[in-house]
């Protein structure tokens, strides 16, 4: 169900809807959840941004940044100090928008594992969904590693079977060869036609997917791979705010969570915030 300011929504007054946006709005009126926006501006910005997520995933897809371990990764060190975790620091004397969008622009001198590729896509996007001005304002102090996120960018993670485009959900491997823990599972970007993108697989069903993954387990292994119910996504609320936040002070200073170098590559977003004690939604 969709709702604005409290009352049943119809699509009908929302003019120039692209077909990405006119999937996701569909689904959110399908949905058996309620999907509940303040005014009609929240939910133009969560369909463009989410829209966005889609793009930036497809870019990925299609260059020439490579999955490896955190023990291999590299970035340019033009924008990134390069860290002995295999995290990507920005350097102080460059501007945030312009080292993520260097990923983007010089992608072969990138490569890292795929929780790491999915916040880096949601930089990306929301860099494209707020402009250059905001993104340089609230996200001064980027560290890619893994599932660790600035604040502003609101990540979510709660336990649901229900998922919309642009949301990024998991598929866990639970009996992976020990030789190959990478594939103890995988984060992907749901995408308009019932696709995902993984960094390092690209973009495939759910069945590929899970009948890949099957490959990869410990011999005599009983437990297939599964889609598992865990979805993440930004807070598309307060990201709509930050520019009506840039015309004022901020009010509370903004406080940085501490990095958990846990050298595990492709875990969930729940796996993360275990790691950093931190409690998932249900």
């Amino acid at each position: 169900m969709l709702q604005v300011a409290g009352m049943p929504f119809q699509p009908s007054g929302l003019l120039h809807l692209g077909t990405i946006e006119r999937v996701i709005i569909q689904q959110m009126m399908n949905a058996p959840v309620v999907y509940s926006f303040p005014s009609v501006r929240e939910l133009q910005f969560e369909l463009s941004a989410r829209k966005h997520i889609i793009e930036s995933s497809k870019a990925m897809n299609e260059s020439q940044m490579e999955f490896t371990t955190f023990r291999y990764a590299r970035c340019n060190p033009t924008y990134w100090n390069l860290t002995g975790a295999g995290g990507f620091l920005l350097r102080p004397d460059v501007f945030p928008a312009d080292a993520i969008l260097d990923i983007y622009r010089n992608s072969s001198l990138y490569a890292f594992e795929c929780a790491t590729a999915c916040v880096i896509i949601y930089y990306h996007a929301i860099l494209r969904s707020i402009g250059r001005t905001a993104f340089n304002t609230f996200f001064r102090n980027l560290y890619l590693y893994s599932w660790h996120t600035d604040p502003d960018l609101g990540l979510t993670t709660f336990q649901g079977s229900h998922f919309l485009p642009g949301d990024v959900i998991y598929f866990n491997n639970p009996d992976f060869h020990i030789q190959t823990p990478w594939f103890r599972g995988l984060n992907a970007v749901v995408l308009e036609d019932g696709n995902y993108f993984g960094h390092g697989f690209g973009i495939m069903s759910g069945q590929e997917i899970i009948d890949f993954l099957n490959t990869q387990r410990n011999p005599g292994s009983v437990q297939p791979a599964y889609l598992a119910s865990i979805v993440t996504r930004p807070s598309f609320n307060r990201l709509s705010n930050l520019s009506i936040t840039l015309q004022r002070e901020r009010t509370v200073p903004k406080t940085t969570p501490s990095v958990v170098h846990h050298n595990k590559n492709r875990i969930s977003s729940v796996q993360h915030l275990h790691y950093c004690n931190i409690e998932i939604q249900s």
